[in-house]
């Protein structure tokens, strides 16, 4: 509910050409983003020189792009995965809405240095799909 309410004031009104919260304070709020990152805005309110600004932006960005960091998912040979469900990939078609999104596991036949895999499917006669990107399968668990 705050969060509504915080997107709600401090989101731009056509009509009266202002936020909710820059009428009622008279400035614009400080969102939590610029305190993460200082703003020119804080900046110029806390006193604080171009090139700290400058320095503090950027240890704050390289910090922030360290936790982006994402593991890239690799699969071996033999592997069981599952696939995601795309309408390319359907091999029994889908109940309702809590079907799952992943459709059964399917063995890694090839593994491509580019990320992508070649699939086969064992209960279907050995059905192949493929090159498939590796962002689009999950390892699968018994």
């Amino acid at each position: 509910m705050e969060e509504a309410l915080w997107a709600y004031k401090t989101t731009h009104c056509t009509p009266t050409q202002a936020t909710p919260y820059s009428l009622v304070y008279g400035v614009e709020a400080v969102l939590p983003l610029e305190r993460q990152i200082p703003s020119l805005r804080l900046a110029i309110q806390e006193g604080i020189t171009d090139e700290e600004n400058s320095r503090l932006r950027l240890t704050k960005l390289e910090a922030l792009d360290e936790k982006r960091r994402v593991r890239p998912r690799s699969f071996q040979v033999g592997d069981q995965v599952l696939v995601i469900r795309r309408p390319i990939i359907t091999s029994h078609k889908p109940v309702g809405k809590f079907t799952s999104k992943w459709d059964r596991p399917y063995v890694v036949q090839e593994a491509y240095s580019s990320g992508a895999y070649k699939l086969v499917d064992v209960d279907v006669d050995g059905m192949r799909i493929g090159p498939i990107n590796g962002k689009f399968l999950k390892k699968y668990y018994l």
